[in-house]
């Protein structure tokens, strides 16, 4: 037996153009679920972030390796930069902007710091820093391990001018000034 559907009231086309203005644009749904997944992460750079760590590891060769003994003092100018800033650089005439102190750091942790710092004191505009490396006293060797890794360093970054041993006052042959490019 059949069950027969009440004729259904016609629409007035006023009611229809008003819903139908109401409800604006549809579109059909074309599943019933929804895609509740989070987006993905944006991609890593890895190639990139390869290429800095290794730019990072190349940037301060350890390769020359002077023999430091303990109280000397460290002194390097580049090539072509007056010796006047040198004497001045000595004598602590130029105002100190940033510190960096490497102390008990592993000589890979003290680059990677240095790296860092020295890039960031420039960015800043900072022309004259101290980064004390310690006299090595405590050190395994016996020998001022940091220092004479400084040594070696700084002469290999471009945006250093000058350095020396600081003075007495400012930790003496257990800390340098460095006087970077402006």
């Amino acid at each position: 037996m059949k069950t027969r559907r009440p004729p259904a009231d016609p629409i007035d086309p006023q009611d229809l153009a008003l819903f139908l203005d109401a409800v604006g644009e549809v579109a059909p749904v074309r599943a019933d679920t929804a895609d509740c997944r989070p987006p993905p992460p944006p991609p890593r750079p890895l190639r990139r972030m390869i290429d800095e760590a290794a730019v990072l590891d190349d940037m301060l060769s350890d390769a020359h390796d002077p023999d430091i003994e303990h109280g000397e003092t460290l002194t390097w100018l580049r090539a072509g930069v007056q010796q006047t800033l040198l004497r001045k650089l000595r004598r602590g005439q130029f105002s100190i902007r940033g510190e960096l102190d490497l102390h008990g750091m592993s000589s890979e942790n003290a680059r990677r710091a240095l790296v860092i710092f020295l890039t960031e004191q420039r960015a800043r505009g900072n022309r004259c820093v101290r980064i004390i490396h310690g006299k090595g006293y405590r050190s395994a060797q016996g020998t001022p391990v940091l220092k004479r890794l400084i040594n070696i360093w700084l002469p290999q970054r471009d945006d250093v001018l000058a350095y020396c041993s600081a003075r007495p006052e400012d930790g003496g042959t257990g800390a340098v000034y460095v006087l970077l490019r402006g």
